[in-house]
């Protein structure tokens, strides 16, 4: 009987352990150490590897296959030292062997050195009879020092080896994105598509291209050529839907989303997607409903709470937002998003208290925008503590500089405080950045609006 590669290393491994178990040593070809070597470094087996390298190499002192193997495992151990030394024995044995100059770039990737790594890696091509695997590797260095073009490059040199390595055409993609080269990655896919006209990985990045580019219809037509060339693409019904969503068509978007939810579990974006559809519609019980589902599917995703909170802020249902916005920040209490949400909702509630402290703790998260200090500030005012709406107000200084609303709120602040010195200077300093935000002083501080000096100053800077 005439067994198949992969039967026959299931047989290798199945004799290998057993003689590991009966503790009875038998022979094993080197061909046959390789494959049970590499079914462990695949399988995370890392200390099966090594005994399995230790046994072989006792069996075959001389096999390079097996030494090189010893090699790899080094690296990934991080004993570069000791790898580079037996590199340099085996280059003199094999100088003409490709993974000797792979396993060397790689160690030189390691120790950041990626421009001799890929000098390497081109030198391994002169050797190998798989081109496409090493300028994978070669595409993998030059994005390690962001040259995206070169990347491109080799990625493209990847595919036309191997017109089926989907994970060599997202990688172009992706230095395309990065690139925002959308046309020129358009213009790539369409060419790849005349040669492979039923590659429904490829439909399925020109639809997200023409997406990105807005072209909506184009990106709605490349899908459906997607789900023609594989009708359980999962990925191609899901961007179909975003897509039906930006045409109004959400009873569309809807059906393409629920195809998805039957070709396998449901996905908490595929469900939050039906629930903004519905709310689209104006139907608001299957919208709750659905954005109700999504937080139950995986509670852990804030786009899920953030859509049912919102739905309730624009109903001005405030009691209810601030019922699931808790419930959020009772599973995620270091979310940005929730706290800024959290500040608003007790502002409409006017529990000022709750929003003060809200608005510090997205702060402490790193939350640095304009508006959160901006509302912090007028918060602290009202509730009269003027010293830490001033200091509020300093530390958003040292982000927006030349901000006019801000150095306005600090005039108002001093002058409120009989502070006249101080609040003429950032009174002026206002004006000059722009003096449209006057209107921060007219509404949040109508007293110090009011006040002849700051008339005053207003119009001479108006008559300049």
């Amino acid at each position: 009987m005439k067994f198949n590669y992969e039967e026959e290393d299931n047989l290798s491994i199945s004799k290998y352990e057993l003689m590991l178990r009966s503790n009875d040593l038998k022979f094993f070809d080197s061909d046959e150490f390789e494959s049970i070597i590499h079914y462990y470094l695949e399988h995370g087996k890392i200390a099966k590897a090594k005994k399995a390298i230790a046994l072989g190499l006792s069996q075959h002192p001389s096999a390079v296959a097996l030494k090189l193997l010893q090699v790899e495992l080094l690296v990934f151990e991080d004993r570069l030292e000791k790898a580079d030394q037996l590199l340099v024995q085996l280059h003199a044995i094999e100088p003409e062997n490709e993974e000797v100059y792979i396993q060397k770039a790689n160690i030189l990737s390691k120790q950041g050195d990626h421009k001799s790594a890929i000098n390497l890696l081109f030198k391994a091509l002169s050797y190998t009879n798989d081109a496409a695997d090493v300028y994978a590797l070669i595409a993998m260095e030059y994005l390690f020092i962001d040259d995206f073009e070169n990347a491109k490059t080799h990625f493209m040199k990847c595919l036309e080896h191997d017109h089926t390595d989907y994970s060599s055409l997202y990688n172009i993609m992706y230095c395309f994105d990065f690139l925002e080269q959308h046309n020129q990655a358009i213009e790539y896919l369409n060419i790849f598509l005349d040669k492979n006209p039923y590659c429904e990985v490829a439909w399925h990045q020109l639809g997200k291209q023409y997406f990105d580019t807005q072209e909506y219809k184009k990106a709605l037509a490349a899908f459906d050529f997607a789900i023609i060339s594989d009708e359980y693409f999962i990925g191609a019904y899901l961007e179909k839907g975003k897509t039906l969503e930006q045409l109004k068509r959400y009873n569309e978007a809807i059906e393409n989303y629920r195809i998805t939810l039957e070709l396998d579990d449901p996905t908490s974006f595929a469900l939050l997607r039906i629930g903004k559809c519905f709310e689209q519609l104006g139907d608001d019980k299957l919208a709750i409903q659905h954005f109700e589902t999504t937080v139950h599917e995986d509670p852990l995703l804030d786009k899920g709470w953030i859509a049912i909170t919102d739905f309730y802020i624009r109903k001005r249902d405030y009691q209810k937002a601030l019922y699931y916005m808790n419930k959020a920040i009772n599973i995620d209490g270091e979310n940005v998003l929730y706290w800024k949400r959290y500040a608003k909702i007790n502002s409409k509630l006017s529990f000022f208290e709750e929003a003060e402290l809200a608005y510090q703790k997205a702060i402490e998260l790193g939350n640095y925008e304009l508006d959160t200090w901006l509302n912090r500030s007028d918060i602290l005012h009202s509730l009269g503590e003027a010293d830490a709406a001033i200091e509020t107000l300093f530390q958003a200084l040292e982000f927006y500089p030349e901000n006019a609303e801000i150095q306005f709120r600090l005039a108002g602040l001093f002058y409120e405080n009989k502070r006249y010195d101080k609040g003429e200077y950032h009174l002026r300093n206002a004006l000059k950045q722009d003096s449209e935000y006057s209107i921060v002083l007219e509404e949040v501080f109508k007293s110090v609006f009011q006040l002849s000096d700051v008339q005053t100053i207003i119009t001479e800077h108006q008559n300049k």
